[in-house]
């Protein structure tokens, strides 16, 4: 509510839409020169409207993830200066869009998108989806200048290797399910995500010791999010059968050779990749099957709200 009080009419017009506004999954990691966003830009905000949006943000996010945002957002201006002539490195030019009336409405969404960032919430009567989320990074980590050696997205692809170099040989087979790598996450920017076809090894097939870092791994892209949501979300998945989530590799498990990831539970999608750039440029994702832009949460409002019926 105070974000788009904030705003003046003219920018409630381009940045509030009605909830069923189709553009709500409209979704995309390249940055927003080369695919149009809908809603307002960070760069066309005053000083304390920007304010705003950072304590929206810090409600909605970790510390950790609030952090991880604004440190991929500043990755925008080390791109325009290692590309001065690539047009499409706008610092800022990242769109907040919000659904329906917070505080107004029960039902309402926003989501907060550019390069390599991707934030969708939808509130139902007071429960939260966050997904999709996406965080991407180029450089994965910084060569030289004075970032030298900062890795944002350090903990996604170290436990990605501390678990597939963990697996035996046989299980390495079943593991590594294909040696060539993908050039990108499969499901890209998919509007709606089915469960992918199993590929690698199973949580009943890892030992104690690699099923905690399958753990770990899962909670790493979980610290994203505030303490309490993120503890529902896995509380979910522990009610799944752990045994069944699925824990795919491909390409070189070393660092500096292209490589990519999934991990895939009943009700979720984990991917990763570093291929793009000699292996130095990082996509992830998370995809709720069910739970993506909060459809979850609308059927049961939708099946339960007598006045829908």
């Amino acid at each position: 509510m105070a974000f788009v009080s904030s705003l003046s009419v003219a920018q409630q017009k381009t940045a509030v839409f009605p909830f069923d506004e189709m553009n709500r999954y409209d979704w995309h990691y390249l940055p927003a020169s080369t695919v149009v966003r809908s809603g307002i830009a960070v760069k066309d905000l005053n000083t304390s409207q920007k304010q705003k949006l950072d304590e929206l943000m810090q409600v909605y996010l970790s510390k950790e993830g609030f952090q991880k945002t604004k440190d991929i957002m500043d990755f925008e201006y080390l791109l325009k200066e290692m590309e001065p002539n690539n047009s499409s490195r706008i610092p800022e030019n990242y769109f907040i869009s919000i659904y329906g009336q917070p505080g107004k409405d029960s039902i309402w969404a926003w989501k907060f998108t550019g390069h390599h960032v991707t934030l969708n919430y939808t509130i139902v009567n007071d429960q939260l989806a966050f997904a999709p989320f996406f965080f991407g990074v180029y450089p994965a980590e910084v060569k030289d200048g004075p970032k030298k050696g900062k890795r944002i997205l350090k903990d996604e692809e170290e436990l990605g290797f501390e678990l597939v170099n963990s697996l035996s040989p046989e299980q390495k087979q079943k593991a590594i399910f294909q040696l060539k790598t993908f050039s990108d996450i499969v499901t890209i920017n998919s509007k709606h995500v089915e469960p992918l076809k199993p590929a690698g090894i199973f949580g009943s097939e890892l030992s104690l010791d690699q099923k905690s870092l399958l753990n770990k791994l899962i909670v790493a892209y979980l610290l994203a999010m505030p303490t309490d949501i993120a503890k529902i979300r896995i509380e979910k998945i522990v009610k799944e059968d752990l045994n069944a989530i699925c824990f795919g590799w491909a390409g070189g498990t070393k660092a500096g050779i292209p490589h990519y990831y999934r991990v895939q539970g009943k009700s979720f999608l984990i991917e990763f990749d570093n291929t793009q750039n000699n292996a130095n440029h990082i996509h992830s994702v998370w995809r709720d099957f069910d739970g993506d832009f909060g459809e979850d949460l609308l059927k049961d409002h939708y099946q339960h709200s007598g006045h829908h019926h």
